[in-house]
C-alpha cells in the first residue's frame, strides 16, 4: 500500500515542556495536543521535530529586555519534549534561536546536529507538503507556516493540533486567518487521517 503522504511531511513546533502545563511560559491546553501528534506521525514518511534552544542569557529574556520569561533554555527539562510525545518517531531534531544574541520565531531559521537548515532537509527528502503542528498558534507556529509559503511548500495547518497564547483573545483565530490568507489550508486532524484511510479503500 502506497502512503498518500509519499511526498510530505509532518513538522512539530516547539512541544516542549516549558510551553505546556506547568512550564515556565505555559500555552493553556499546551499538552492536549500530545495525542493528536502521536495519531498523525505514523501517517508520514517523515516527521521533523523543532524547538527552542535557548542559552540562558537569552536575548528575549526580560532580564536582557525581550518579552518573554526565560524559557527552554538548553540542558533544562523545560527545553526538552514533551514526555508523552512518541518521540521513537521523530526522523529530524532543529534546534533554533541558540546564541545568546539572536531570537527566531520560525523553525525554518533551526538547524540540525550537522547545521544543515530545515528546508535544506525537507528538499533532501523531496518534500512539497508540509503538515504544521505545536505551540504556539499565533508565534512559532505561525512564522513557521509563513516560511514554509515563502519556500514554496504547500501547506496544512492542522488546527486541533495546535494552541495558541492569546495574548489578546483572539490571537489565535487572527493567527489563523493571516495563515489562510497567505495560502495555507486549515484542516482538522481527523481530515487528515481520513485521508490517509482512503488509499487502504
Amino acid at each position: 500500500m502506497e502512503s498518500r503522504f509519499r511526498d510530505a511531511a509532518v513538522l512539530l513546533v516547539d512541544i516542549q515542556n516549558d510551553f505546556c502545563p506547568g512550564g515556565a511560559l505555559a500555552v493553556s491546553e499546551g499538552d492536549e495536543i500530545v495525542p493528536v501528534v502521536n495519531r498523525l506521525m505514523p501517517e508520514f514518511p517523515f516527521v521533523v521535530s523543532g524547538r527552542d534552544w535557548h542559552p540562558a542569557d537569552h536575548i528575549s529574556f526580560k532580564e536582557q529586555g525581550g518579552p518573554w520569561p526565560p524559557h527552554c533554555v538548553q540542558g533544562t527539562r523545560g527545553a526538552e519534549l514533551h514526555p508523552r510525545l512518541d518521540r521513537s518517531r521523530i526522523d529530524a531534531h532543529f534546534r533554533k534561536a541558540a546564541s545568546p544574541d539572536a531570537d527566531a520565531y520560525s523553525e525554518f531559521e533551526g538547524t540540525d546536529e550537522s547545521g544543515r537548515s530545515l528546508d535544506e532537509a525537507l528538499k533532501a527528502r523531496h518534500v512539497r507538503r508540509l503538515y504544521v503542528t505545536g505551540l504556539a498558534t499565533d508565534y512559532c507556529v505561525k512564522a513557521t507556516v509563513l516560511d514554509a509559503i515563502k519556500n514554496g511548500y504547500e501547506v496544512f495547518a492542522i488546527t486541533d493540533a495546535m494552541r495558541a497564547v492569546d495574548v489578546e483573545p483572539d490571537d489565535g483565530a487572527k493567527a489563523l486567518e493571516e495563515m489562510k490568507s497567505r495560502g495555507a489550508h486549515l484542516v482538522t486532524s481527523r481530515e487528515v487521517l481520513e485521508y490517509a484511510e482512503e488509499a487502504s479503500r
